[in-house]
């Protein structure tokens, strides 16, 4: 199962936009529970968002609200648009039975041939949307890219996980190895040579026709 993170939070009585000033002024998050019976508000230090926020990895969070204990994932997040200060955040409320859908890293596994050939490895996803009971939930997915020459990528559709599905469209690329702009001009070049030697050949063959119509027209 996916790992935990422990988040210690503050219930909040006065929901009033002062009170929402007043909390960020003074360093702490806004915040709110779905998915229970009733939503839960509360406020929670920045600094504890540390671990949760900026990461790759994906979390659930154990939040503990002065002794009320929630399993949660973060659903939502919200940052000022000037400085990136974090100014509120949604938490969804895990329940054993219901599926649930989270932003999943990719890990990457393997050597590439292409890449090993002087190949590049573009990564054009770094997380895939899941959706999976709790119990279930991946720490990653993995992706075996020993197969990938150039010019090969893989696609959501070809990648597949247990218990779970993937919710990205099937015909997107998650990873490609392109072929160098330089192994490319050779190519072009070599290309460019064969190309003038059978014109040449052409022209060859071409030129000799009207020598052998002249010879018969002499005789």
């Amino acid at each position: 199962m996916m790992k935990s993170i422990e988040i210690i939070g503050y219930k909040r009585a006065n929901l009033g936009k002062s009170e929402v000033k007043k909390l960020r002024n003074e360093g702490s998050v806004p915040c709110v529970i779905y998915g229970g019976e009733h939503q839960v508000h509360f406020s929670v230090p920045m600094i504890l968002f540390r671990e949760l926020v900026y990461t790759a990895d994906a979390h659930f969070v154990n939040l503990n609200i002065e002794g009320d204990e929630f399993k949660c994932i973060l659903q939502d997040i919200q940052f000022h648009p000037v400085n990136d200060i974090i100014i509120h955040a949604d938490f969804l409320e895990l329940h054993t039975g219901k599926a649930i859908k989270m932003e999943i890293p990719i890990h990457l596994v393997g050597q590439s041939p292409g890449v090993e050939n002087g190949g590049t490895l573009i990564q054009k996803r770094r997380t895939l949307k899941i959706k999976a009971l709790p119990k279930n939930m991946p720490d990653y997915v993995e992706i075996d890219i020993s197969e990938l020459d150039f010019n090969s990528s893989m696609k959501v559709a070809d990648i597949t996980i247990e218990h779970g599905k993937i919710l990205d469209p099937a015909q997107l690329s998650v990873v490609v190895v392109e072929i160098p702009r330089a192994l490319k001009t050779e190519e072009e070049v070599a290309e460019g040579e064969e190309g003038a030697e059978g014109a040449e050949g052409e022209a060859t063959e071409g030129g000799d026709a009207p020598a052998e119509g002249g010879d018969q027209a002499s005789e």
